[in-house]
């Protein structure tokens, strides 16, 4: 009887997370194909790094901050040439760089060249997720696009499971070969992107509408609206840096709890979006209801923060359990941060600019990404409970603020839909 209801459990997910043949099922592939090459990688870099590149720490941390700023500097850039292309052919292009900037990793011999590389890469990995969302656009309609952003992101962490644990089989050989056999991996996962990219049905990039007469196209980065929606889901995406950088640091620092159960968290939150992203997505379809469910984010993360500031000193019989009630109200907190964004970055840009609008949504978590490892451990890890609390506070507000910005945002959208369309037209030249 329980073997009856696992397999029953597990097709319900399946038939829940698997799309159907077709687009969707092409982008759930490339998904996966994608999330195997950055679990191979990221598992294994920064050892290969130290190890076989001979970098010391602190040079790896500043070049991938400087790779991480590149990445933010392009992708506003790039998803105009999606407005201008489509989005299929620059994320196809992206694709295949990739694999070619990864195989370079293997003739790396210092640091300029780990420096030059990795800005490269992260130009293209920082770019492509606001082409995939511009795809999406592109390829689904309005009542389909969340659905299949959190299927892809469900299955994105199914592969990027399947790739850490095989790049521990790298980590446990050590060698320069183990290594290189990752980054050609990782490469060729990248070109397997690619020809799947193009195999993805293509469509022309809505038309621009005209500016009014004597007016100028206004940039998404004068958006202001938008703008401040990409930075608050960006702070409520602090989430990432407090499960990956202040909580490890937290049970090692703060807590008597053993450090092996951060692999045990980090399992925990990696099954909890697999199997139920799709299925907390629900109530995304529109921006209203994307914002509320970013509300609802910022409380539950607030929550998290208070349970994991309790463990403060505690011995591992308490730490354990809050620790697990903790992430686990987190990982709610987070399948409600993914789903919102997705809604907010896909509903509210004007038509024919989601490139643009994506790559400027994209800012916000580039900002959470520079500047949310060394936030969170300042505060939680510096500060112990008050900084918890900081945090706490921090996420609360930001959860606040997104329904009433996102409905001026609608009106505003609405607005200028309405003075287009009273918009004389323009006189034929006879």
């Amino acid at each position: 009887m329980a073997g009856n209801r696992v397999v029953t459990a597990v097709r319900g997910w399946a038939s829940e997370t698997v799309p159907a043949p077709g687009p969707a099922r092409g982008l759930a592939v490339l998904a996966v194909v994608q999330s195997v090459g950055f679990g191979l990688f990221l598992s294994s870099s920064a050892i290969f790094f130290r190890r076989s590149v001979g970098l010391t720490a602190g040079q790896v941390g500043l070049g991938l901050s400087v790779a991480g700023l590149a990445g933010l500097l392009c992708t506003v850039p790039i998803g105009r040439l999606a407005d201008r292309y489509g989005a299929r052919g620059p994320l196809l292009v992206l694709y295949a760089a990739l694999a070619v900037l990864f195989t370079g990793y293997c003739a790396v011999g210092g640091f300029a060249g780990f420096v030059a590389l990795a800005c490269a890469i992260s130009v293209c990995e920082t770019s492509s997720h606001p082409l995939r969302m511009t795809l999406t656009h592109e390829v689904f309609e309005a009542e389909a696009r969340v659905r299949v952003s959190a299927q892809m992101r469900s299955l994105f962490n199914l592969g990027f499971m399947l790739g850490a644990a095989a790049a521990g089989g790298a980590l446990a050989a050590g060698g320069r070969d183990a290594f290189v056999a990752v980054i050609l991996l990782t490469a060729a996962a990248h070109a397997c992107c690619a020809v799947l990219t193009g195999r993805m049905p293509g469509r022309p990039a809505e038309p621009l509408p005209e500016p009014a007469q004597g007016a100028k196209k206004r940039s998404g980065l004068r958006d202001v609206r938008y703008v401040t929606l990409a930075l608050l889901c960006g702070v409520l995406e602090l989430y990432q840096p407090i499960l990956t950088v202040a909580l490890p640091l937290w049970i090692i620092g703060r807590t008597h709890a053993p450090g092996a159960v951060n692999s045990v968290l980090l399992m925990l939150d990696t099954v909890l979006v697999i199997v139920f992203q799709v299925t907390a997505s629900r109530g995304a379809d529109t921006a209203s209801g994307a914002a509320r469910l970013l509300r609802r984010s910022g409380i539950l993360l607030a929550v998290c923060c208070l349970v994991f500031a309790l463990t403060q000193g505690t011995g591992a019989l308490v730490a354990v359990p809050l620790l697990l009630l903790g992430t686990a109200v987190l990982v709610l907190g987070e399948l409600g941060q993914a789903a919102g964004s997705w809604g907010l970055s896909l509903h509210l840009p004007p038509p024919g600019r989601q490139g643009e609008y994506q790559g400027v949504f994209a800012l916000g978590r580039g900002l959470q990404q520079t500047a949310g490892p060394y936030l969170v451990t300042v505060l939680a890890v510096g500060q112990g409970r008050l900084g918890w609390t900081a945090l706490a506070v921090l996420l609360l507000l930001a959860g606040l603020a997104c329904p009433p910005l996102a409905r001026a945002a609608e009106k505003a959208r609405a607005g200028d839909a309405n003075a287009d369309a009273a918009r004389p037209a323009e006189p034929v030249a006879s």
